[in-house]
């Protein structure tokens, strides 16, 4: 129902304050007739310079993106609008006003950026031009959009509008602000929304491939954005776990920082994403530097992403990251962390147009660092660099090219063998050599993305990525305890491994109507090659007292490699997706994959082929979802995944059946606070089939696939904002992840590393006004229970509570914070299904950031 009538103000003279009775609804204020500023007469001076002698300042305390059925409103919230003035001019394809009296006072200090909130707009950014003004940008895809000024008792409201046809770009001048219409009364549906570090993102593209609100997709995907990882002081993306039901962190190998998770009961081997590209991360350590934000979808991906290599063919689901892109307005940003164990970090991040019609953008990313480690005679340092580009070829036609090096030296650090003794041990005690550790591993990858629109609703993209990883690792590997339970046998080895990854993607998406329905439709088609290969090479077996190690350089090294495989596919991949728009408030999502996969297995040392196969399989998912209201979405799906099983061979040489996953979800998401506070809670099973699993007649050698697991539970995520200034993240999972059919293993075995109960929860609160404005606080704790440490288990991990702290000061262009990681200074391990890693104990970690 529309409230009555109201009275605003507004301030059309400097000579004199008129009241202008209007009718003013909730929904709407519709702001008529406003004379050019230039236009209106006066004998003393002018409105910008009468505005700039006024001794109050207007404060803008948060900027909100919402969407309309038409575009995009941008919400200035300040409780004074009517005493606003607006300039705006164009410049290319950017909209650009000038409000004076005015300034942007969010916790994220001066400036609010958001990058294509809707499509056709590519970036809305407000700042602070000086301590009297603020100036609000609007950068269109195809050409200047159309803008047009409204006012509510909320703040001031830009309602902007895509451009929907190519027309060449507008020089730049003043032109008088645009007019809104009287028939602009829609309803509102938030797509984005939040100050500049809110830690709700209601997009992701990982789920779909497409950019679509979360509320109305039938998947469970959480993203944690880069704000959180500043936030948290994080530096290793593995980390992130803490922030996910359901989900724990696998440690690297050998210590590496490599991205490995366990998600819903079930490892992800170490596959994971790269903006979309498939990326074996084993040997391939990803810097965090240029990490934009993270994207989590439980249950099974391969219904767009395959299952010929590593992640999609899991079916707990999939982690992507998104990397940042080039902006078309300046940012400079340098910081430096210094913390606990010598840890030094220095980075800086460089944004901007090349040219002056911006048609060519640039983005670089470097960060090195350099560390010590709580474990003995163990450190690291890497370098890291990411260039990227942004080319607009046209007005329709857009190339990007990324490109990333690292290089990165550590001691190869392998943890503690799964047992009771080991518990018991230090946690900085190391069980190699110190003089056989120094291990190395560079890694390239290069993306290219090119983009063409037909139209306003269809479009072509073509993707091609390519990663290459070399490492080279001096090792103590840590096999057994002998009968005394303190003498540790070890094997001594060196290793040559590489990885090669290539991947080529097509994809058209076009939207249309059929009748009353809608239809967001994805084709695709995916070409891809990937290898691995690894050379040994063993020394002799040596030992070593558990609880009083003595080293030594007495070891001998054989010249040549004593083992080594080299394994891979080729695969080829055709994919169809439709977000079926049935009503506004019923939604379907629909889709199917065809793979099919030429895989091989080689012994290096012989050149003998060890097995070769040759795989299809179609993978469907279905999902619905039903919105009762504009803050609920009552969602169900259904999924499917394969994996091959090319890793082992039978007793009669026959080719196994691909592992197949099946997963039924349901789910309710809710927003706690409309636009602000969202949260996702789901049920859900999946059961894993044709596992491979040790042949009773003999189990050294050879495998049938006739094993069976099942994780079933609950999840709940909560994102979002409370209260402005007040940020929080925060989940809890009960997950039932047991062995359901097998030869070796006994049936109701809890799976490794999964805890039947988990929470967590991370909070900030920063300080929105007086003299301690900018000043924050954070809190984290993280609940993990019991673990079981091997499958089948010789070892139960105790529960734990860990918690973290942060202080810090935002202000203007800088940032000055303290993280205080474990201060509870628990004992508690990560694990692989092989070792336990115990975690560092209580550090400190202090960032000052600042932006140029």
């Amino acid at each position: 129902m529309k409230k009555p009538n109201l009275s605003v103000y507004l301030w059309l003279t400097s000579a004199a304050i008129v009241l202008v009775n209007y009718p003013v609804y909730a929904d709407e204020i519709v702001i008529k007739d406003i004379p050019q500023v230039s236009d209106i007469q006066r004998p003393h001076t002018n409105t910008k310079d009468w505005l700039a002698q006024q001794t109050e300042i207007i404060s803008v305390t948060e900027v909100r993106l919402n969407q309309t059925s038409s575009g995009l409103e941008i919400i200035l919230k300040t409780p004074t609008s009517d005493k606003l003035q607006v300039t705006n001019k164009t410049e290319g394809n950017n909209f650009i006003a000038d409000i004076p009296n005015i300034q942007l006072r969010l916790t994220s200090g001066d400036s609010f950026r958001q990058e294509k909130p809707i499509a056709g707009i590519t970036e809305v950014t407000v700042s602070n031009v000086d301590t009297n003004s603020i100036r609000v940008t609007v950068t269109g895809e195809a050409d200047v959009p159309k803008v047009e000024l409204d006012d509510s008792n909320e703040g001031l409201i830009f309602v902007v509008t895509p451009a929907t046809s190519s027309t060449p770009n507008k020089p730049s001048s003043e032109t008088p602000p645009t007019q809104p219409s009287a028939e602009t009364n829609q309803p509102i549906e938030l797509t984005v929304t939040g100050e500049r570090d809110g830690y709700n993102v209601p997009t992701a593209t990982t789920g779909t491939k497409i950019e679509a609100p979360l509320r109305d997709l039938p998947l469970s995907i959480q993203v944690i954005p880069r704000q959180v990882i500043e936030d948290r002081g994080v530096v290793r993306l593995n980390d992130l776990a803490d922030n996910v039901a359901g989900v724990q962190q696998e440690p690297g190998y050998g210590s590496l920082p490599s991205v490995g998770f366990r998600i819903r009961g079930f490892t992800t081997n170490f596959g994971n994403l790269r903006n979309g590209f498939q990326d074996f991360g084993y040997v391939t350590p990803r810097d965090i530097a240029n990490v934009e934000q993270f994207e989590i979808l439980k249950g099974p991906a391969s219904v767009l992403y395959g299952g010929g290599q590593f992640s999609s063919g899991i079916p707990s689901g999939v982690v992507n990251t998104v990397t940042k892109k080039p902006l078309a307005e300046p940012y400079y940003n340098a910081s430096v962390t210094y913390g606990s164990y010598n840890f030094f970090r220095p980075t800086i991040d460089l944004t901007g147009p090349l040219t002056e019609d911006k048609s060519l953008l640039y983005r670089l990313n470097v960060a090195y660092e350099n560390a010590d480690s709580f474990r003995d005679f163990t450190r690291n340092d890497s370098f890291f660099i990411a260039p990227a580009l942004t080319w607009k070829i046209g007005p329709r036609t857009n190339l990007a090219l990324e490109f990333e090096y690292q290089n990165y030296n550590l001691n190869f650090n392998y943890g503690f063998l799964p047992e009771p003794e080991f518990l018991t041990l230090p946690r900085n005690r190391f069980l190699g050599e110190p003089n056989f550790s120094e291990s190395n591993t560079r890694s390239t990858a290069f993306t290219y993305n090119f983009e063409h629109k037909f139209s306003d609703n269809w479009r072509f993209r073509q993707g091609f990525n390519i990663v290459q990883a070399d490492l080279d690792t001096k090792s103590t590997f840590l096999f057994a305890l002998q009968d005394d339970r303190r003498t540790g046998d070890r094997g001594l080895t060196k290793s040559d491994e590489a990885n090669n990854n290539l991947t080529l993607q097509n994809e058209i998406y076009g939207k249309f109507n059929t009748g009353s329905i809608r239809h967001n439709l994805l084709f695709g088609v995916e070409v891809s090659r990937y290898k691995f290969q690894y050379d040994f090479t063993e020394g002799d077996v040596t030992s070593i007292d558990i609880f009083n190690p003595q080293y030594s350089t007495n070891f001998v090294i054989p010249s040549s490699p004593t083992s080594g495989r080299e394994y891979g596919s080729d695969n080829i991949g055709i994919y169809i997706q439709d977000l079926i728009e049935v009503l506004p408030n019923l939604k379907i999502l629909a889709g199917g994959r065809f793979d099919a996969n030429e895989l091989f297995r080689k012994n290096r040392v012989t050149n003998a082929i060890i097995n070769e196969q040759s795989n299809s399989q179609f993978s469907p998912r279905v999902g619905i979802v039903y919105q009762p209201s504009q803050t609920t979405s009552l969602y169900f799906n259904w999924s499917n995944s394969f994996a091959p099983n090319y890793s082992a061979r039978s007793r009669t040489d026959e080719q196994f059946k691909p592992e197949i996953g099946e997963q039924f979800e349901v789910g309710i998401k809710q927003d706690l606070i409309k636009d602000r506070l969202s949260t996702t809670l789901a049920f859900y099973q999946i059961t894993r089939q044709n596992v491979l699993t040790p042949d009773p007649v003999d189990p050294q050698n050879f495998s049938i696939n006739t094993g069976e697991q099942r994780s079933r539970g609950v999840e709940l995520d909560i994102t979002g904002q409370i209260l402005p200034g007040w940020n929080i993240i925060a989940n809890y999972a009960y997950t039932d992840a047991v062995v359901t059919k097998d030869e070796d293993i006994p049936v109701g075995s809890r799976l490794y590393g999964v805890p039947e109960n988990s929470a967590s929860l991370w909070t900030t609160y920063q300080i929105q006004s007086g003299n301690l404005q900018g000043l924050g606080f954070g809190l984290g704790l993280a609940f993990v229970g019991e673990q079981e440490t091997r499958l089948p288990s010789t070892l139960t991990l105790p529960s734990y509570v860990r918690a973290d702290a942060a202080i810090f000061y935002r202000r203007d262009r800088y940032k000055i914070g303290l993280n205080f990681k474990n201060i509870s200074n628990v004992r508690y391990y990560t694990l692989d299904g092989y070792f336990i890693y115990p975690a560092a104990p209580f550090t400190v970690q202090g960032t000052v950031s600042f932006d140029f």
